[in-house]
């Protein structure tokens, strides 16, 4: 399985939400993204945003102050 990574450590809300946004605009289905993100919203943010775009959340982790999210992109894209 490829993965594409999203580097948001470092930034903000909404910052890692919308990057990773911007990321799945271009990607089908069903593909896997991991986001690595250092504001402890991305924990809120990214199933809100998943939820919304009808992906999903399939494992977040912490490691050192540094949340790595893995997520499944939905059919959800707004054409």
């Amino acid at each position: 399985m490829n993965m594409v990574e999203v580097d948001a450590r470092g930034h903000r809300c909404p910052v890692p939400s919308l990057r990773l946004r911007k990321v799945m605009q271009d990607m089908q289905a069903g593909q896997v993204i991991v986001l690595l993100a250092t504001d402890p919203m991305a924990r809120i943010d990214v199933p809100f945003l998943m939820q919304e775009t009808g992906g999903r959340v399939i494992e977040i982790t912490e490691t050192e102050g540094v949340l790595r999210l893995i997520v499944e992109t939905g059919g959800g894209r707004p054409d």
